[in-house]
């Protein structure tokens, strides 16, 4: 039988997909880790306190074993079963890892639960004699790898994993099981009832009447198996904005050279990104060694460029800070650079009479220390919009901060309100006032009496209406503040405050100094 896809298929097929069906993946994980056991072998985990089979190797399964039959019972068949500990965690962990393998072929590689792998090569097959080339090589790789692989290639995923999953080709969809729909099991029942076994039955029926019997769901599943109707995938990457790689038939063996290939990748990527009037933020790069071994560097810069020496600058720093260094084994015989994120980049005129780009260069700078000590190491100042004192400004990574805004400055001859060095959380002192709710008149902190001989104030700051009245220390509460200005007998100036109410908020309120005056 031969199903014709209507016009709206167009871009479906046009759009190449490859799915990698890796059914005997939880076993080979134990022989990856153990060694090939002696004897047959299943995983199992307690289901309504019964040891139950959930996935078993070639040899148990050619035994007549199987996931769902209790391991007592499987016993009684082949008394020699050994038995493992079913870790889907462990599956998925293994299952990623080789999606990040299957990069090499396609930045857009998806991990299909709980033992597939689905590859758009829309576009990638030219690299390869042909598509089919493309997918036996992945074969090749997985193979070697220890991991036995089913293949098949279709214009959407759900066709190809279908089609992967029960050992068939492309154009072979009407020939599936109704099970391929993955449906329920009440559904199946029913289909099977009213004598549509294939797929193919089900291609000749009306979509109207499938759906009043069985539900939307089984005509969408149905078109989408039949390539009438395409889902994009989640890739386990975000796509580059830009994409730059090279490929080689004699791997690289050496650092400098794979250095200069990626230096080469950016400035390709820096024409495109300049056609566009964009800068990089995010770089993403990938080193693909012949053994299937993948190392990854990150950079990020302080502000979007397009400075090739700056890349390589940054590039040196990345490799000099990492806990291992790269090691290319049997070499690279394959790079990848990716502009991840990137932002507009305007280009900027100076002075007629010459000057110096002092703004390149302080983001050159931090871009630099960003890399060498760690992104969250190296931060900015930025103004917050909160009357609290410690939340007035918020500390973040100089590399992502916002665009720099004025702050509120004093009027000129004025003294400065805020203290330049404020202690956070603040500490507590002791004070003794003439009266209860009155100005400090002498103050002991650090094990130390500070005589107060001026003051200003108070200055009141009532907290956020949202928190609790509640409080004991600053911050945790919703207690009013009254802050002085306070100078002791030696000079020195002071911030505090009582923290609460006297006799309204709280019956004995503390105090803090909470900064110091230059």
């Amino acid at each position: 039988m031969t199903i014709k896809s209507s016009a709206s298929s167009k871009a479906a097929r046009e759009r190449r997909t490859l799915a990698l069906f890796l059914p005997w993946l939880p076993s080979e994980r134990i022989i990856r880790a153990l060694g090939p056991p002696e004897h047959p072998f299943a995983l199992t985990a307690k289901i309504r306190g019964a040891m139950v089979i959930m996935a078993a190797d070639r040899q148990a399964v050619s035994l007549g074993l199987g996931p769902g039959m209790k391991l007592a019972d499987a016993r009684a068949r082949v008394p020699d079963l050994m038995a493992f500990d079913h870790d889907p965690l462990a599956d998925a962990d293994l299952l990623s890892r080789l999606a990040e393998a299957c990069e090499r072929y396609t930045p857009m590689v998806a991990v299909e639960p709980p033992h597939a792998l689905i590859l758009d090569i829309s576009g990638a097959a030219h690299f390869y004699a042909s598509e089919t080339a493309l997918a036996q090589d992945a074969e090749d790789r997985l193979d070697a790898a220890g991991y036995g692989t089913c293949w098949a290639l279709a214009g959407t995923p759900d066709a190809a994993l279908a089609l992967a999953r029960h050992g068939l080709k492309e154009g072979a969809e009407a020939q599936l099981p109704v099970s391929a729909l993955a449906m329920d099991d009440k559904t199946h029942q029913a289909l099977e009832r009213a004598g549509l076994y294939k797929v193919g039955d089900l291609a000749e029926r009306p979509r109207a009447n499938l759906a009043a019997r069985f539900g939307m769901e089984l005509t969408v599943r149905l078109d989408r198996i039949l390539g009438l109707e395409d889902r994009p995938i989640d890739p386990l990457r975000r796509i580059g904005n830009v994409v730059t790689e090279r490929r080689f038939a004699e791997p690289l063996t050496h650092i400098d050279a794979a250095l200069e290939c990626l230096s080469e990748l950016f400035t390709e990527a820096a024409e495109r990104l300049n056609e566009r009037g964009q800068g990089a933020r995010m770089i993403r790069m990938m080193l693909f060694r012949c053994d299937g071994d993948i190392a990854r560097l990150g950079l990020e810069t302080g502000a979007p460029t397009r400075d090739a020496a700056l890349f390589q600058r940054l590039l040196r720093e990345r490799i000099e800070a990492l806990n291992d260094a790269l090691n290319p084994g049997f070499g690279y015989d394959l790079i990848r650079l990716s502009i991840t994120a990137s932002e507009v980049l305007a280009p900027q005129q100076l002075r007629l009479e010459g000057g110096e780009d002092r703004q390149g260069d302080e983001v050159a700078l931090v871009s630099q220390i960003s890399t060498r000590l760690g992104r969250e190491r190296v931060q900015k100042f930025a103004p917050a919009d909160s009357h609290i004192p410690e939340q007035g400004l918020l500390a973040l990574p100089a590399l992502n901060a916002p665009a720099p805004v004025a702050w509120q400055m004093q009027a000129c001859g004025e003294p400065p309100m805020r203290p330049l060095h404020m202690f956070d959380p603040p500490q507590r002192v002791q004070v003794i006032a003439e009266v209860p709710d009155g100005p400090p008149y002498r103050f002991t902190w650090r094990r130390k009496i500070h005589q107060v001989i001026r003051y200003e104030g108070p200055e009141r700051i009532a907290s956020e209406w949202w928190q609790r009245k509640d409080g004991q220390q600053p911050g945790n509460g919703g207690l009013t503040r009254d802050y002085y200005h306070v100078e002791d007998a030696r000079g020195r100036r002071y911030w505090l405050f009582r923290h609460g109410l006297y006799g309204e908020e709280k019956a004995n309120p503390d105090w803090y100094v909470h900064g110091l005056f230059a």
